[in-house]
């Protein structure tokens, strides 16, 4: 990576995005030998369960996470569905987190099973950036069983997309010679930041490809694209200039959940929306982040939707103070005119806590 995008250090910028390869699917086929080499999707079979997560053996059939259940079994009938086990997960996401941070601690995880890393100057003093990543890959090999893809550049935006080109359990890089006319020929619906939407707006405005996107002045972006427009001038340049921010705060934790049948009444619904309190309000406890604010979210049967939040002066420090802020929400809708189909829970206004005060310990002299 000789001609690297250089830091305020002026060394070069060496950054690797470690994604692992079809994470709670094969966490299952890891803990259950009766699953391996078969199609498996993490999710709930029912009519109104969607897949969290694909096997590759699933997704040779087009099965893909965020797909309803009945569309995946309808894709591959000899789908077997499991429960997510979302402790698990975790568990091993932290063992992954723990190899990272013997090279560095510029670590910024994007979720459970991804992260960038700034292995410019790294811990264990290596020059060479796709040798840290082939480390990495095997060590969190003999220490979970799963297999990881890593992609290498000179920033973050181009590690990404090179973690997507070899896998799985491989790795790539693009160097700072090759960036730009890799993301010349790259549609620009494969663009990590470009969603559906921004996709099909692009296209809109004929914009199909890097080059497309690289041929628009600034000015033209910001107009059509707003604050996104001067990111979006850089990458079609193979530029990105974002740090790695370790401790990362996510802006929101949610989860949701759509019930096998309509819910009318409350007490069905307190029964279904617990699970998602205990689940969101772990993430947090498990990463010492606290909430101010909390969301719910309600779709009704005919698929037309309500939010409800509620913002407090001091932080939730428990459970049982986030039941407390959801009960009233939830509370309030009730009598509905229509059943309910799905229920989600959201913590917003996240920040790192702070220390816990300890009073100081008495010395007692005799």
């Amino acid at each position: 990576m000789d001609n690297a995008i250089r830091d305020n250090g002026n060394r070069q910028r060496k950054v690797i995005h470690v994604d692992m390869d079809a994470f709670y699917a094969s966490v299952e086929q890891r803990d259950n030998p009766d699953l391996r080499g078969k199609p498996v999707a993490v999710g709930g079979s029912e009519a109104r369960g969607v897949v969290a997560a694909a096997s590759y053996e699933a997704r040779k059939y087009g099965v893909h996470s965020a797909m309803p259940s009945v569309t995946a079994k309808r894709k591959c009938p000899d789908l077997i569905f499991v429960r997510p086990r979302f402790d698990v997960y975790k568990a091993v996401s932290l063992q992954i987190r723990e190899i990272f941070a013997e090279y560095t601690a510029m670590i910024e995880p994007l979720s459970l099973d991804e992260a960038y890393l700034d292995v410019t100057e790294n811990l264990k003093g290596m020059d060479i950036a796709t040798e840290i990543a082939l480390e990495i890959r095997a060590k969190i090999k003999a220490a979970t069983g799963l297999n990881a893809s890593a992609g290498i550049s000179y920033n973050k935006f181009l590690a990404k997309m090179a973690s997507d080109l070899n896998k799985p359990n491989g790795q790539a890089v693009i160097t700072p010679k090759n960036g730009p006319a890799f993301v010349e020929a790259l549609p620009v619906k494969k663009f990590h930041g470009v969603g559906p939407a921004t996709a099909e707006k692009m296209h809109r405005l004929g914009i199909e490809m890097g080059a497309d996107l690289k041929a628009r002045s600034l000015d033209f972006l910001i107009e059509h694209f707003g604050k996104s427009g001067p990111y979006f001038y850089g990458i079609a340049r193979g530029n990105d200039d974002r740090q790695i921010k370790p401790n990362r705060v996510r802006k929101s934790v949610g989860a949701e959940d759509t019930f096998m049948t309509d819910i009318h009444s409350f007490d069905p619904a307190w029964k279904g929306i617990q699970p998602l309190i205990e689940k969101v309000w772990a993430y947090c406890d498990s990463n010492e982040i606290s909430a101010k604010t909390v969301t719910l979210k309600v779709k009704y049967a005919n698929f037309t939707q309500i939010t409800r939040s509620k913002t407090t002066a001091m932080p939730f420090g428990s459970l049982a103070d986030v039941e407390e802020g959801v009960t009233p929400l939830l509370q309030a809708i009730f009598p509905v005119s229509r059943g309910i189909r799905l229920l989600g829970v959201t913590l917003s206004s996240l920040e790192r806590r702070a220390a816990k005060y300890e009073p100081p310990q008495l010395l007692l002299f005799t």
